[in-house]
């Protein structure tokens, strides 16, 4: 007894993503932005450039310096050789060049990052919205084995851990890549000898960083892992956090909260230890080749072999060295924990929904037929050997018809209606829709069709619009008003401060259970639909505004299918079939008058035993099933 759920694939150990998954994520969301890319490409370059002309500049203010101090007078032609458009004469002429290049540098090196950034943030939103359409088109077997705080750490928190590598990884890696290409140009030209040293350097510093790219992804995987863990703990804690602190358990809810957190601290410090070793490594080699460098400088000044600005030149691109290693190194621990998120991430895209979204028939204007036939359907994660909610589930409602369904918790009734709105599809037999079976349905259309009322209203933390609408701009507010009138919301309305625009509270915390139920019904009316199903929704209200919500149910009725779940057997007074529900299985469905006329129907029984229990002058609304 097992029904399909979100496919996702096999997870095998976790391994770095290659570099072509990289690139693919790369190469997906920047291309649209291919004008800010060039701007972006073009500000590296220039920036670079004027980089690489600073230790130029230096070198012949220091050897033009020394041939002043020695008494030549100004520049010596010979050795410094024939003036070039970028270096004027005099010290001060150059002390100003410096100047200006370096205030360049700094401005085309913001402006390098700030438009990085930017285009790292438009694309990092742009996967955060495409894997939140993804989740919400799930089916809600993928769901239900999720914490809420899970989802929104894989959804937000793996994202923006890419949000670094999205941002920075042209600026930082592309632009030192660039840097360092430069610098060993231009010491190969300068002398052959220290140009391949530093080239001998660079590629043994790629070879490390080669060799320990790869050492944290694993461990970082499991770090997020554990950090989405946490999370659904915590947001399951807090939803529930009245009941906890009602019955006392506080402690224990805090005794099971050092579990995740003891996996999430030790998860973390190996991950961090790990991803520590690129920087040590590149950084301990980069000690060594700085004192190497040093050491050779002094020797060939000492020998004459260099000048002295010669020698600080290259000393100073050994130390320019540093800044695009280090951000190189840095981007390294990035692209690990990025690593780990694209993997993650990728894992839900690539999962697919159970219910396929094939369907193309729309369903037609007015009243639904219902027909269930043979439908048997068990949940996936039901223990073992465990009977299916609905067994043999066979009935058909004509259109415009209201059907009541009753029976024991657990028996199926809230199933039935998710099989409605294709939450689930059955395990065996079909679901039918004005004569269509769900699977052949648009999946969108569908539930636009059908239309459902519970006792728990999901309200979001936006405006009396958004909250009706659901984020829908495009329906008039005129709309909007009607249907409000319409519920009996007018006045409500009329009182609000800043009408449609009036921001409701979280969990509707600024609104009472009756108007809360009222915009539930708005949001129905909104959608006219062909199928209404009302799941108990006045059983938590006081008797005044259950009087006014029994006429807005009166209202919503008319000329629409329904299907009314009931707990109470006055909540079915309204319905022209009723259908009890026992086990998974049908145990009663019939026209209600006669089966409320027939003394051995369960129907009558339970008529009978509510007389019983309060006495006909407490229910005298049941004198007419007698």
């Amino acid at each position: 007894m097992t029904t399909a759920t979100a496919t996702e694939p096999a997870t095998p150990p976790p391994r770095a993503p290659s570099l072509r998954r990289y690139g693919r994520m790369l190469g997906r969301y920047l291309r649209p932005q291919w004008r800010a890319a060039t701007a972006l490409a073009l500000l590296l370059l220039s920036s670079i450039g004027l980089q690489l002309l600073v230790p130029q500049i230096l070198r012949r203010f220091i050897d033009a310096a020394g041939v002043s101090a020695a008494g030549g007078g100004g520049i010596d032609a010979a050795m410094l050789a024939a003036p070039v458009w970028w270096a004027p004469g005099g010290l001060a002429g150059l002390a100003l060049l410096f100047m200006v290049v370096a205030l360049l540098t700094q401005l085309l090196g913001a402006a390098a990052t700030y438009a990085g950034a930017a285009v790292g943030w438009t694309a990092t939103n742009a996967l955060r919205g495409d894997l939140a359409r993804h989740c919400l088109g799930l089916d809600l077997g993928f769901h239900k084995t999720r914490t809420a705080g899970e989802m929104i750490e894989r959804i937000d928190g793996d994202v923006t851990a890419l949000s670094d590598f999205f941002a920075q990884f042209s600026v930082r890696v592309l632009g030192g890549v660039l840097l360092l290409a430069g610098i060993l140009t231009v010491l190969w030209f300068e002398n052959v000898w220290i140009g391949a040293a530093m080239t001998l350097f660079m590629l043994l510093e790629f070879a490390v960083l080669a060799r320990t790219r790869e050492v944290a992804v694993p461990a970082t995987t499991l770090e997020r892992e554990a950090h989405a863990k946490l999370f659904g703990f915590i947001e399951e804690r807090l939803a529930g956090i009245e009941d906890v602190r009602a019955n006392g358990g506080g402690p224990h809810a805090l005794h099971r909260f050092l579990v995740p957190v003891r996996t999430f601290f030790f998860h973390t410090r190996r991950a961090w230890m790990l991803r520590s070793v690129v920087w040590l490594s590149s950084y301990g080699l980069f000690v060594l080749g700085s004192l190497v460098t040093l050491g050779a400088s002094i020797h060939l000044v000492t020998i004459g072999a260099i000048t002295l600005g010669t020698g600080y030149m290259v000393f100073q691109y050994m130390i320019m060295l540093q800044a695009p290693i280090e951000q190189i190194t840095q981007q390294m621990q990035h692209l690990q924990r990025a690593g780990a998120s694209i993997g993650r991430v990728d894992e839900l895209l690539r999962t697919q929904s159970a219910l396929a979204r094939d369907g193309e028939r729309r369903l037609p204007a007015g009243p639904l037929e219902v027909h269930f036939e043979a439908v048997r359907f068990g949940y996936a994660d039901a223990p073992p050997r465990t009977p299916p909610i609905l067994d043999g589930i066979d009935f058909r409602l004509a259109p415009g018809r209201v059907l009541g369904l009753l029976g024991r918790t657990g028996s199926g009734k809230t199933t039935l209606t998710r099989l409605l709105f294709r939450f689930y599809d059955p395990d065996a037999g079909s679901v039918r829709l004005a004569g269509i079976p769900t699977p052949a349905l648009d999946l969108d259309d569908l539930r636009r069709r059908v239309g459902m009322v519970t006792q728990d209203v999901q309200l979001f933390q936006a405006s009396v619009r958004e909250n009706l609408s659901f984020f829908d701009r495009a329906i008039p507010d005129q709309r909007l008003r009607d249907v409000l009138h319409e519920v009996g919301l007018g006045e409500w309305l009329e009182h609000l401060p800043d009408g449609l625009d009036t921001l409701v509270k979280a969990a509707g915390g600024n609104l009472s259970a009756g108007e809360a139920q009222l915009l539930a019904f708005a949001r129905v009316f909104l959608e006219d639909p062909g199928l209404v199903i009302l799941d108990e929704p006045s059983s938590r209200l006081d008797p005044v505004t259950e009087r006014h919500l029994e006429r807005c149910i009166e209202r919503l009725l008319r000329g629409r299918t329904a299907i009314i779940i009931a707990h109470r057997l006055e909540t079915v007074e309204r319905a022209d079939e009723v259908m009890i529900l026992d086990a998974g299985r049908i145990a009663e469905h019939g026209e209600r008058r006669r089966l409320a006329a027939d003394p051995g129907s369960r129907y009558a029984r339970l008529l009978a035993a509510g007389r019983g229990r309060g006495g006909l002058e407490a229910h005298p609304d049941l004198l007419e099933l007698a």
